[in-house]
């Protein structure tokens, strides 16, 4: 596990060593501290310090060495509701933005605090495009409203098909039927002055 955990591995161009991308962890906190200070009416500031541990058992001799630090930067989306006086129901998703990382067996990081601050502008400039293309609910199209022309769905094969209801239309031979069985026009001939009509 140690051996393909190290190995040098490849996403979108970049070579990268450590878990392979896609995978996932679970984990559980321990009652942890957040302290926060409001520094503006829209902002705060916060820290927050506690253990966190693995939901199983990591295999045995795999993932990074006892000893290993990371830096990461944390954009996160929270939602809290009030649920009485001291206490907030707490939800939180994001994303963990890798800036460096120091080995077990060294005292230094990887990258200075100067190339650490490069990266996280890149990374925060990535995020910012992607919020700015990715579509919102008000840009999605409208369902039409139920007095325009009905929509049919027919499945096969376990799928569910689109089609959209047309007028129906009378095949020519069928015009030709029903044009013979229709009485004929009424002939008007002149004798002498004197019409006659015949059928």
């Amino acid at each position: 596990m140690a051996r393909k955990y190290d190995e040098l591995k490849e996403f979108n161009g970049k070579r990268y060593t450590g878990m392979a991308v896609g995978r996932s962890h679970k984990w559980r906190y321990d009652a942890g501290e957040w302290r926060e200070k409001k520094v503006t009416p829209d902002r705060w500031e916060f820290q927050y310090a506690v253990v966190k541990r693995r939901a199983g058992k990591a295999p045995e001799g795999s993932g990074a060495p006892v000893g290993t630090a990371y830096h990461w930067y944390i954009v996160a989306d929270q939602t809290v509701t009030k649920l009485d006086a001291n206490s907030y129901m707490t939800e939180m998703t994001g994303h963990k933005l890798k800036l460096g990382h120091r080995r077990a067996d060294k005292t230094t990081w990887n990258a200075s605090d100067r190339a650490q601050r490069k990266q996280l502008v890149k990374l925060l400039h990535q995020l910012i495009n992607d919020l700015e293309t990715a579509p919102s609910e008000s840009d999605r199209p409208e369902p039409p409203p139920p007095d325009e022309e009905p929509v049919l769905r027919a499945a096969t094969n376990g799928h569910t098909h689109r089609k959209t209801a047309r007028p129906r239309t009378t095949h020519a031979s069928t015009r030709r039927r029903q044009q013979r069985s229709r009485p004929a026009p009424a002939r008007t001939r002149t004798h002498g002055g004197r019409a006659s009509v015949r059928r």
